[in-house]
């Protein structure tokens, strides 16, 4: 357009003309200035981010104030192909950071180029590398006095150091990497102090089994031994007892861990794949006294919150386990036993006022089951109860949300902070930071005290829980906050303006409804519970079996079994068979077929008791499917009551009576004292062989053939012998002296006798014959038989 206009209007002479270029020129300086600006800022916006990247290990103090000295150290790797010359390690201030937002942008994005990364100190706050070789990783520290950062107003800036160099492709300076973090300025005493209550969880997985040794002390049996490492020196729960010791913080705790590990002190046993058990190692017996000692001293003078036993699921609850019936009586026993576990084994009375859904997502289904064990405060979290009305502040966590109910809502940025691999040190930092940050952000909102609540992960790792650790003690010793117990916060004063709208249950996260527990792991918990009801009827010491088993059940809709369904699985089942384990040791013994000859008789039925304690309030009742063929007692079935000692058996008898001959079967079945059945029935059958007159009859002919046999021949032998008297008196004397000879009857003396049998005493009496009379018999003894001796009843 210029152009255009020049063309149409008169010429200038050449001095003016070189005027108006001169002028030209100076007023498109700036903008010359600009293009060749971004043409060199261009190649660095354009250079892959990942060409060399920064990490920063550590930003001492967290929390700087006007005469600290600041020391950044970290690490840059060239990720490249090329080798990059002329390189240095710079530290960048950059803006005040006026919204939360503005720090998310940077927490979700340190190492872009593009962002906003401020002007470099330069000078002697660099370090220099002569070349940067690929792959190889150059550590640098950098330390500068705060005042020469030049910081401001109060509030949080945008800070980090970067790396520039040149590469043969590139041969000029240029920014190559960069890593940002959050650089909190609170020097002096704020106007208004945020309260924050930290929660510290001590939380773990399910252990302990249904399981318990025979004897006296009953001698627990756990999954596995993994929680001996957890406690152990330098274990993840070891490492939150000590950490904790110092800070202050809100201890939550599941009081299922206290009993684990109480339990593995006195003594355990852990499960082996074939299914048999081994002792545990006395080393973890002393890791876990020791554990426990250091808890003790860790809580002492701190307030701490115990969840109901094995931290039941409160979604999973509401969402599924709500329709089958008991299952919320579960919770309410859970609760109850907390509070006394807590107070035995670490001497502190907890507060069990509280509940804790998972992430803090609730419905109102879920504010529902939470409250109905006593609960009154539900911890929620600001990403579930979200702001409705605008506001441009965070508000008290305190929120009145009807029927008594007081909702603690806890921020969900400074939460989730410390999530994700924290394994390396710029992560860690980058966390630490990013919570400080936002912290501050929070206070410098409105010049109003504020309860701010933190409510991280339910089992932080081990690095996790040190970079929560180093925040929490960076921000007890900042300017703008004070630490606050939880009872505290749920008590403080709400804001009005927030929302108090509990959101719908459509709008309860998807990727946590997936994990939640199925209907049919609490079908088969109502299913082990009526086991277990029926079971404990009958036994004399009711707390050796209802104890372990209640608390097994708790574990089996624990919180702790998210993302693990084919192991929560395995545990309920597990529970249950070793339960019919135990039941079936009290049982009937088979019988085999049972024959009766007459009309009435005795059948016994024994039944055994394999537990080591007695076991009574049982009745055995004997049934007859055939009553008209024979009758139990006089009836179609009788029954008697049954109490049987520890390893021992015990026969009972009832009195039948048959009407008829043939088989009848007859069933035997143990009740319980309020008429369940218990354990399988036994069936055998009666085989009836009633005696008859004509088997009388049968009987009584074979008897009188055989009196009349012996007769018989008593007579043939009594003829013999008087016809042999006849014929010797006919012979005369003289022939009678003639035969005598030596008086035996013969000269020799062998005569017509029999010879003597060797061995038998000479003039002994003949044996009897077959056919003699047996002698009489002397009248029976009505004396007691003698001690051994067999007495026919």
């Amino acid at each position: 357009m210029a152009d255009a206009a020049e063309f149409q209007g008169p010429s200038a002479s050449p001095a003016r003309r070189r005027l108006r270029r001169a002028g030209a020129l100076l007023a498109g300086a700036p903008l010359l200035a600009g293009l060749l600006q971004w043409t060199a800022a261009e190649p660095a916006q354009a250079a892959p981010a990942d060409s060399v990247s920064v990490a920063l290990d550590s930003l001492t103090p967290s929390v700087p104030t006007e005469d600290d000295t600041l020391t950044v150290s970290g690490t840059v790797i060239n990720n490249g192909r090329q080798t990059v010359t002329g390189a240095h390690v710079g530290l960048r201030v950059g803006p005040l950071l006026n919204t939360r937002s503005a720090v998310d942008a940077i927490a979700q994005h340190p190492n872009d180029l593009r962002g906003g990364a401020g002007e470099e100190l330069g000078g002697k706050y660099t370090e220099k590398f002569a070349k940067l070789v690929p792959g190889v990783a150059e550590h640098f520290s950098i330390s500068v006095p705060v005042d020469e950062l030049d910081l401001g107003k109060d509030g949080v800036y945008s800070f980090g150091a970067s790396v520039s160099g040149k590469t043969s492709a590139q041969p000029w300076d240029q920014m190559l990497g960069i890593e940002r973090t959050f650089l909190p300025w609170q020097p002096s005493e704020a106007g208004s102090t945020s309260r924050t209550t930290f929660l510290w969880p001590l939380l773990s997985s399910v252990h302990m089994t249904a399981r318990t040794g025979a004897g006296e002390r009953q001698t627990p049996v756990f999954q596995d031994d993994e929680l001996a490492k957890e406690i152990a020196p330098g274990g993840r729960l070891a490492q939150m007892m000590e950490l904790g010791r110092d800070l202050d913080v809100t201890w939550v705790i599941d009081p299922d861990l206290l009993a684990a590990v109480d339990a593995m002190a006195s003594g355990y046993r852990v499960q082996q794949p074939d299914g048999t058990t081994k002792a545990g190692s006395r080393e973890n017996q002393a890791v876990a006294k020791q554990w426990l000692a250091g808890l003790q001293k860790s809580v002492s003078g701190k307030e701490v919150v115990a969840l109901p036993f094995a931290d039941p699921d409160l979604a999973s609850l509401a969402h599924t386990g709500t329709s089958v019936t008991g299952s919320l009586s579960h919770l309410k026993d859970a609760t109850d036993v907390a509070a006394l576990t807590v107070k035995t084994v670490l001497h502190v009375t907890p507060s069990t006022d509280f509940a804790w859904p998972v992430e803090g997502a609730v419905d109102p289904s879920i504010i529902k089951v939470a409250t109905s064990a006593g609960a009154d405060r539900v911890i929620t979290r600001s990403d579930s109860l979200r702001e409705t009305a605008g506001l441009s502040y965070t508000p008290s966590a305190a929120r009145p949300i009807g029927g008594g109910t007081t909702a603690v809502v806890a921020d969900a940025r400074m939460s989730t902070a410390f999530e994700g691999d924290l394994t390396k040190a710029d992560t860690s930092t980058l966390a630490v930071q990013q919570f400080l940050a936002q912290s501050l952000e929070v206070n410098v909102q409105k010049d109003e005290q504020r309860s701010v609540v933190v409510a991280p992960q339910r089992t932080p790792t081990a690095s996790q829980a040190q970079a929560m650790a180093t925040a929490v003690k960076a921000l007890q010793g900042g300017n703008w906050s004070q630490p606050e117990n939880l009872t505290d916060a749920a008590k403080a004063k709400p804001d009005p303006d927030a929302t108090t709208r509990i959101p719908s249950t459509s709008a309860y996260p998807s990727s946590l409804r997936k994990q939640e527990l199925p209907r049919s792991a609490f079908e088969q918990i109502a299913d082990t519970q009526d086991k277990l009801d029926n079971f404990q009827v009958i036994l004399t010491d009711q707390s050796r079996v209802v104890t372990p088993f209640g608390r097994a059940i708790n574990r089996g809709m624990s919180t702790s079994w998210r993302g693990q369904a084919t192991k929560a699985d395995g545990f309920r089942a597990a529970v249950e068979s070793w339960l019919d384990d135990l039941g079936g040791q009290v049982k009937l013994i088979d019988k085999s077929e049972t024959k009766l000859s007459g009309r009435s008789a005795t059948i016994p039925v024994t039944v055994q008791n394999n537990l080591v304690q007695p076991v009574g309030h049982l009745y055995l009742r004997l049934s007859s499917t055939q009553p008209t063929r024979l009758k139990i007692g006089g009836k179609a079935y009788s029954e008697q009551q049954v109490e049987v000692s520890g390893g021992h058996s015990q026969s009972v008898k009832f009195t039948t009576s048959a009407n008829a001959n043939g088989r009848a079967t007859v069933l035997a079945q143990l009740y319980t004292g309020d008429g369940q059945e218990y354990g399988d029935p036994v069936t055998f059958d009666v085989k009836v062989t009633e005696v008859t007159p004509t088997v009388m009859l049968v009987i009584g002919g074979g008897v009188l053939l055989l009196v009349l046999a012996g007769f018989r021949m008593y007579t043939q032998r009594k003829r013999a012998a008087a016809r042999q008297a006849e014929e010797a008196a006919e012979e005369g004397p003289d022939e009678a002296e003639a035969d005598s000879g030596d008086g035996s009857g013969n000269p020799d003396g062998s005569g017509d006798r029999l010879p003597e049998e060797p061995g038998s005493p000479a003039g002994a009496a003949e044996p009897d014959q077959p056919g003699d009379p047996a002698p009489d018999t002397a009248p029976e003894s009505a004396d007691p038989s003698g001690t051994g001796e067999r007495v026919d009843r």
